[in-house]
């Protein structure tokens, strides 16, 4: 996958790597995993909160549902979890400003919608659960036009477009008087069937509102339009 001047992807040993796309050879950065740690599949990367020129976060998913962040400032671990199912697909929102939102999808039908503006010590970023596709949902794109609203990938054949509402209030205080984040809810707007194998690539046009195209394992390239968006 892309992100600002780089490339980044994870493999089934377990590593996740980042290249500068104005440098050859080597990774400008290497996560692995520790000396006697068990190793797993990385199935999933995604890149953002790139809103200086020195902030950088890499989210990864792994096959035994981990999904881990890493700072690539710090080159630490920011935030983990574990989210049952393995990690099919990963996508900020938007790439270029503050964290804001982490869609993750999953094995078993299930997606998360992170809300990654604000971290809690221990119970780290709130998140709403949805299902949908009644088969696993192998990715996630958001709309370049409206941050909110996103298309899943279905391994039924199916996409589905959704929307992410936020709430009156995005951060409350804990008992303890500790801010922490409040997840919002999503809205399922449309879904349709295009055929009976996996959708498995999707991508939006950043210029035409609603243009899209996407792949499937039936090797069929298909030119889509959704129309309204701008009503939501």
């Amino acid at each position: 996958s892309s992100g600002i001047n780089a490339e980044y992807g994870g493999s089934r040993d377990g590593t996740v790597k980042v290249w500068d796309v104005r440098q050859e050879k080597d990774p400008v950065a290497l996560m692995a995993p520790k000396e006697g740690e068990t190793t797993r599949d990385c199935w999933a990367v995604a890149f953002g909160n790139a809103y200086t020129e020195s902030e950088r976060v890499v989210a990864a998913g792994y096959d035994n549902g981990d999904i881990k962040m890493f700072d690539l400032r710090t080159m630490s671990v920011r935030w983990e979890t574990n989210v049952s199912n393995g990690v099919c697909g990963l996508q900020f929102d938007r790439r270029d400003i503050l964290m804001n939102k982490l869609v993750a999808t999953t094995l078993e039908s299930k997606f998360l919608t992170f809300d990654v503006r604000m971290h809690h010590p221990q119970q780290g970023y709130p998140s709403v659960v949805e299902k949908a596709h009644k088969a696993t949902i192998w990715g996630v794109r958001h709309l370049p036009q409206n941050r909110d609203i996103y298309m899943t990938l279905g391994g039924n054949g199916s996409i589905c477009l959704w929307k992410y509402n936020y709430p009156k209030e995005r951060t409350k205080l804990d008992s303890n008087g500790v801010e922490m984040g409040v997840a919002g809810t999503v809205e399922q707007i449309q879904n349709v069937v295009l055929g009976t194998q996996p959708i498995s690539g999707f991508d939006w046009s950043p210029d035409k509102e609603g243009l899209c195209v996407c792949s499937g394992f039936d090797q069929t390239i298909r030119i889509c339009i959704v129309t309204r968006l701008k009503s939501l």
